[in-house]
């Protein structure tokens, strides 16, 4: 690979995950689902990529199967040694899964706020967990410590060309799915919307879809508490947010500190916007998805709707817009409290 990716990596990524990944649904949320849920609807079409519907609930497994295979086809020396990543809980899933599926050992340095059910779900898949401060930084420091002392591989959550191709699949996929649902393909009327953290599916998605359609519109959305990737991309400089910030947000998923350098590249040539959200529009973007759908999203992956639904102006105009909905790994009490808020509507 070069220093960015190129749409033959993407295709080989593709097919390099296709046992293990899959296909996930674009779902159409049609102007009925607004009337019954009492709300106007929005002036386009509106689809959701659920990635809830990878085998462990988000789209990281995308990214991690793709290096971890790729660096298996290079030899078995990787297996040998085992992998090792820094994870809030998606990757780190990801990563267990990818490892358990070629018969490697996996561990995972996680922070000691990561929810319950993400940690759980990381030790049923065999993981080593161990557990670290709440900072990115932190758990990047002690994996790379634990990986030199015990010669683990190291698989970065975002930050490596073979993760963004990964996880680029997804943009691939929606290329094709809006193309079979509508008849058409996608082109200017078309404006896609990825959660962003690290800044692996922003960059992947966009890179994908920008190599391979003309005119389709890309943009992020991230909560407003942890804004670090529109500050970087509307000063085109790189920054770091302290986790004292990041971490109030409820999207768990994106309290990462600064998009990874390779992400930014990538951000800065495909991407065309970042928009962020309050937490207000989080939560009710979660519960719209709970009440009316038949999705179960985690708040990081209801960025997007919220984005989409509140934030419509800020936002290019399009007749199709499809958000990611990057995982659904919920935690069960905030699943529970939001459902009791929408029984008392």
């Amino acid at each position: 690979m070069a220093n960015t990716v190129a749409t033959e990596d993407f295709e080989a990524a593709r097919r390099r995950i296709a046992n293990v990944a899959v296909r996930t649904g674009l779902h159409r949320i049609g102007a009925e689902v607004f009337a019954e849920a009492g709300m106007e609807a929005p002036p386009f079409e509106l689809y959701v990529k659920a990635e809830s519907e990878q085998p462990i609930g988000s789209f990281k497994l995308r990214g991690a199967y793709n290096m971890i295979a790729s660096m298996v086809e290079q030899g078995p020396s990787a297996a040998e040694r085992g992998f090792i990543t820094y994870s809030s809980g998606n990757h780190a899933q990801g990563v267990a899964y990818a490892a358990r599926a070629v018969g490697a050992k996996a561990v995972i340095v996680m922070p000691g706020n990561a929810p319950m059910v993400k940690r759980e779900a990381t030790a049923a898949l065999g993981a080593e967990i161990v557990l670290v401060g709440n900072a990115s930084s932190d758990r990047k420091r002690k994996a790379e410590e634990l990986a030199e002392r015990f010669g683990y591989a190291i698989i970065p959550p975002y930050d490596d060309l073979r993760i963004i191709a990964g996880q680029g699949t997804c943009g691939l996929e929606i290329m094709e799915q809006l193309a079979e649902a509508t008849g058409k393909p996608a082109g200017e009327d078309v404006l896609v919307l990825s959660p962003v953290s690290g800044g692996g599916l922003l960059s992947g998605t966009a890179t994908a879809i920008k190599l391979t359609s003309h005119g389709v519109k890309v943009w992020g959305a991230e909560p407003e508490l942890a804004a670090d990737a529109k500050e970087s991309f509307e000063t085109k400089t790189l920054v770091e947010w302290p986790a004292e910030k990041t971490t109030r947000t409820i999207g768990d998923g994106l309290r990462t500190q600064s998009l990874g350098q390779l992400n930014f590249e990538h951000v800065l040539k495909y991407v065309d916007g970042i928009v962020t959200v309050s937490e207000e529009e989080i939560f009710a973007a979660t519960r719209f998805l709970l009440r009316s759908t038949k999705l179960v999203p985690e708040p990081s992956g209801a960025v997007t709707l919220a984005a989409a639904l509140f934030h419509a102006d800020a936002l290019p105009k399009a007749e199709r817009v499809v958000v990611i909905m990057s995982g659904g790994n919920i935690e069960t009490e905030l699943k529970s409290k939001l459902m009791a808020e929408i029984a008392q509507v």
